[in-house]
């Protein structure tokens, strides 16, 4: 009999043929998540399973399930799923890296020149016929060629977005917990500077750091009150790495320029007031979301389960003690 596998959510039709060469596949073709009872439930006789970062897979849940014996999650991050509860269990977890980078680097960008331009704000107050025709001061943004761009976290996204900057003339401050090597640092025009001094100094502040206890509310208030009043502030990582009550604080008195948000502290809950804020340009968490990078994040997840549950490692493991 062939192993029984789930896939949590719609993917593309070519990924489900891919799985359905191997198992026994039971699937949900909606793009809802299923409640947590219905996850469980369709889990609970499963070997493996596709998922997606909306799937919150915990102790309670993988109590259930005995047979488990890998998660593909399709998504660099991983913070929906108990790794330690998993790794006791000897269940694999997957993600999907190195895919995405460049295509979130792009979506990066976007934010940036869209918040620093007010094309968004712009674009509203033409499509309601409010424009009467050229002005000098109207719908004046930032520059942001020869500007200081601040990156928290240097890792594939963060050099990719540096590689980006290198083309507006930026300067390019970074902050990470450990320092790059000469050579990386040579290769993107970057300096390393302590958190401090990146958030004093920089015009353009963009974080790309995964989600832990560490980095829960890495931008809090103390950190808003450091930035120049010509701030922009980019998130295109995980949501609770910014206090959003603070970053509304900060948006309303004036203490930072703007914000451009591809994720939020409580998603798909957005704060009401950051609805209402013209200097701030929000979207759902679409920063992969390109045709091309989507379909290959999902491939990568059925390869990952395909490999797992034949006797081989998975091309990305991430609880490697798991396959020893």
């Amino acid at each position: 009999m062939r192993p029984k596998v789930l896939i949590s959510q719609k993917v593309f039709d070519e990924v489900v043929r891919r799985v359905q060469k191997h198992f026994e596949v039971d699937f949900n073709p909606t793009e809802a998540p299923l409640p947590p009872l219905q996850l469980r439930e369709r889990l609970k006789d499963k070997e493996g399973a596709i998922i997606l970062l909306t799937d919150r897979i915990n102790e309670e849940l993988l109590s259930s399930c005995p047979r488990l014996r890998i998660l593909s999650n399709v998504a660099v991050g991983y913070d929906n799923i108990d790794l330690e509860a998993c790794s006791r269990r000897k269940i694999m977890v997957t993600n999907t890296p190195g895919v995405l980078d460049d295509t979130t680097a792009d979506f990066t960008w976007a934010l940036l020149l869209a918040t620093a331009r007010r094309v968004v704000e712009a674009d509203r107050f033409l499509r309601t016929e409010k424009w009467s025709g050229w002005k000098l001061m109207e719908f004046l943004g930032f520059d942001v060629h020869r500007k200081t761009l601040g990156i928290c976290g240097l890792g594939r996204i963060g050099q990719r977005v540096a590689k980006r900057a290198k083309g507006f003339e930026m300067r390019i401050l970074y902050t990470d917990i450990l320092r790059a090597s000469p050579e990386l640092e040579e290769e993107l025009g970057a300096h390393f500077v302590e958190k401090r001094e990146l958030l004093q100094a920089s015009d353009f502040i963009t974080l790309h750091l995964p989600l832990s206890s560490q980095t829960v509310h890495y931008i809090s208030a103390e950190e808003l009150r450091l930035m120049k009043g010509t701030a922009i502030l980019i998130n295109a990582s995980r949501g609770p790495i910014v206090d959003e009550k603070a970053l509304v604080w900060a948006l309303k008195e004036g203490r930072i320029a703007g914000a451009g948000l591809d994720v939020y502290e409580r998603e798909p809950e957005v704060d009401s007031e950051l609805l209402g804020m013209k200097n701030v340009v929000l979207a759902p968490h679409i920063a992969s979301a390109s045709r091309e990078t989507r379909f290959k994040m999902a491939m990568m997840a059925a390869e990952n389960l395909v490999a797992g549950l034949t006797g081989k490692r998975p091309p990305n493991l991430v609880n490697e003690e798991v396959f020893k």
